[in-house]
């Protein structure tokens, strides 16, 4: 996300403190913000180090702060994957690419999370049943949900798009794609939602 002037230089003094302390700490599960910062600082230490310019799809910076929040190491330590493989590039990488080549660092950073406990705790969280999340149903009060538990299970299992899908219902890995993209466009601007999604997740995690 763009940030004015005036947001970066208040955000600069915590983000230079994480970055050349190294320490192993951790971050609020709710600052994403902050997570952001210090994955667009880092990748432009990286790119001054490396000679390239510092580009990087939104949505691959958006899901490694969504990912990776126990500590700094671990979310540097992902950006500094993408870049040892792709080099400055990221930009050409789409969210597939980037969770495939991430995929053996995730499998090992935390405990294995099933696309059917996702289900039960999207559910439990809006006072749904289970089968109303792999259900027909499209009222708002159960569509909404459902595309969560989908975002959620892209964000935090290695499962494709098709298996995904297939443990909704059997549906389309289409359907699951615009899951998907809408969670991440809502979240942008539903600070409820947002608070929802990080809730189930750290419940998940834990």
């Amino acid at each position: 996300a763009d940030r004015s002037p005036s947001e970066l230089s208040e955000m600069e003094p915590r983000l230079r403190s994480h970055l050349q302390s190294g320490l192993v700490c951790g971050i609020e599960p709710a600052d994403r913000g902050l997570r952001l910062g210090i994955l667009e600082r880092k990748l432009a230490i990286l790119a001054q180090a490396g000679g390239f310019l510092p580009s990087a799809r939104g949505e691959v910076l958006q899901f490694l702060a969504d990912r990776f929040t126990d500590s700094v190491r671990e979310l540097e330590g992902a950006l500094n994957t993408l870049v040892a493989r792709v080099g400055g590039d990221i930009a050409r990488l789409s969210l597939d690419e980037a969770q495939a080549i991430l995929r053996p660092h995730l499998a090992c950073s935390e405990k294995r999370v099933t696309v059917d406990q996702i289900q039960k705790a999207v559910a439990e969280h809006y006072g749904l049943k289970q089968t109303d999340i792999i259900s027909e149903r499209r009222a708002r009060v159960v569509a909404r949900p459902r595309q969560a538990a989908m975002w959620i299970a892209k964000q935090i299992t290695t499962r494709s798009l098709p298996d995904i899908g297939r443990r909704f219902g059997g549906r389309d890995h289409t359907t699951v794609l615009h899951a998907v993209r809408r969670i991440e466009a809502l979240k942008q601007d539903d600070a409820v939602l947002a608070r929802d999604l990080d809730a189930i997740i750290r419940k998940l995690r834990s």
